[in-house]
């Protein structure tokens, strides 16, 4: 998801910027097919550049300015696709440097990467902006690996209980909030220029100032303080600034419960993860969340949702994305109110069902389109009811459900890795979607239907809930879910001893 906000930001300003790069590079803007394919999503016209006075289109020159649009698109290419390999590399460091650190030190070396990136973009007009722009998004992408750990991490250890899930999702919300404030400062007529667009893109330096800035009132995590530290003292003190209240008993008690468990845990590798059978279900089920989350093709949606609009009858496309976001924003409010009532699998498993039925919706006014125009509605309200359905569950529950799944000692390594497998498939649906969408046509929502389908079936029957319960307590689900499993097979095999017995 922190992929989805930082690329809405690069494809408000996608024609204008790529006008720069040939402006840089000397390729004039006329006539070029790429910068028309790349600017589908745009409703106006790309700015004019003056080409180079010296540049003279003779069949050398023409075949010259072709090889230069091919370094512009490979140019845009990289500005996108570098921010997704910076979080897949960074998505490992996340659990380690906040065991190194602590928490709170660990988010605030991690906004330095944030501020890195977002003055390297805001610059980057004065200097070789594709150099800086892929630069820029290569560090913010080191930003946003390292917090995919680090926050669930944070929030998981220092919420209560009975609030894990609704602070959980609100950092879902915020994010969800930071897409919708940039598709409305986007616009043309506020920073999306052709002179403001380097504004925008350094723009994402003002949260991570901000979030610095409040990150030196808060606590440490007294798990971390407690467990890893072994300063009762300390954890204590930061209970009861975290709690209010000066009885940390209960948490004191439930802390020590998990350091006895942890002591004899140690560090966990990724391999054990999937050797220990304590590990094993727990961070396959972690793993499948987040590879649901991102194959339930809600970035498809996205790809989709303007040529849809435009199809519609919509003169401004761009003001119906933004209504997508808000419906983003007001779904994601509406799942931290339900979380701690409804359950976490429950939710999942609504919105899963929900976006089943509007992919086949989808598909089908997709593939109707050329028959009754007024399919385009249909696809119209299935792409908004989507998203609603997509932030009630499968949005935020995945980040911070891996949290609950494990103890102190596992929980770096396997939000490590959930955050990976999340940036890998966001990079995979990136770099096949087109491919996909180009090979299915009008019917690559059925397929995604499909998927969907298959992943909610996974859910109802593997995942466990986790509202309310304990760290043991989701343990001993899991244990319980495995045990029946396996029950069956035992049985059968019981039954064939006790026929040859007989015999």
């Amino acid at each position: 998801m922190h992929l989805k906000r930082q690329v809405k930001n690069v494809q408000v300003l996608l024609g204008i910027i790529i006008s720069h790069y040939r402006h840089v590079l000397g390729v004039p803007l006329d006539d070029r097919k790429a910068t028309n394919n790349y600017a589908i999503n745009r409703t106006d016209s790309l700015p004019s550049v003056t080409p180079p006075a010296d540049l003279i289109l003779t069949p050398w020159g023409e075949e010259e300015t072709v090889t230069s649009v091919g370094v512009v698109t490979m140019l845009w290419s990289l500005s996108v696709s570098s921010f997704a390999v910076g979080g897949m590399v960074a998505s490992f460091f996340g659990g380690w440097l906040g065991d190194k650190l602590g928490r709170i030190k660990a988010l605030l070396v991690a906004n330095s990467f944030s501020l890195i990136g977002a003055l390297l973009m805001g610059f980057s007009k004065l200097g070789p902006s594709h150099v800086l722009i892929i630069a820029g998004r290569s560090i913010s992408g080191v930003y946003c690996g390292l917090i995919s750990g680090l926050v669930p991490m944070y929030i998981g250890e220092i919420a209560p209980t009975t609030l894990r899930g609704a602070l959980g999702t609100l950092h879902q919300l915020a994010i969800v909030t930071g897409i919708l404030i940039s598709q409305i400062v986007g616009l043309d007529f506020i920073l999306g220029s052709h002179d403001l667009w380097h504004i925008l893109l350094g723009l994402s330096a003002v949260p991570a100032l901000l979030q610095c800035l409040l990150l030196l009132f808060c606590p440490e995590s007294p798990r971390y303080l407690y467990i890893t530290l072994e300063e009762e003292v300390k954890a204590k003190k930061s209970l009861k600034r975290l709690r209010g209240s000066d009885d940390v008993t209960k948490d004191i008690n439930d802390m020590k419960k998990e350091k006895e468990e942890a002591s004899s845990e140690q560090k966990v590798s990724i391999i054990q993860l999937f050797t220990n059978s304590s590990y094993r279900q727990p961070i396959i089920v972690a793993l499948m969340l987040h590879v649901a989350q991102q194959f339930s093709g809600v970035n498809g949606i996205f790809y989709y949702s303007t040529s849809i609009f435009q199809t519609a009858g919509i003169s401004q496309p761009v003001y119906a994305t933004i209504g997508v976001g808000a419906i983003n924003l007001i779904f994601t409010a509406i799942s931290v109110l339900l979380v701690e009532k409804a359950g976490r699998r429950s939710l999942f498993l609504i919105g899963m069902s929900g976006m089943f039925f509007c992919a086949i919706f989808m598909s089908v006014g997709l593939v109707l389109l050329d028959k009754f125009a007024w399919m385009s509605y249909v696809s119209m309200t299935a792409i908004f009811l989507f998203v609603s359905f997509f932030e009630i569950g499968p949005g935020p529950i995945p980040w911070f459900m891996v949290a609950e799944f494990f103890s102190q000692g596992p929980r770096p390594t396997a939000l490590a890795l959930a955050a990976f497998s999340n940036w890998f498939c966001n990079f995979i649906i990136a770099l096949c979607f087109q491919y996909i969408a180009d090979f299915c046509g009008p019917y690559v929502f059925f397929l995604f239907a499909g998927v969907v389908l298959a992943f909610t079936l996974f859910t109802f029957f593997k995942v466990p809930e986790t509202k309310g319960k304990s760290f043991e307590e989701i343990a001993a689900e899991f244990r319980k879910k495995s045990s029946s499993a396996q029950r069956p097979k035992a049985a059968v095999e019981m039954e064939f001893l006790r026929s040859t017995e007989t015999v």
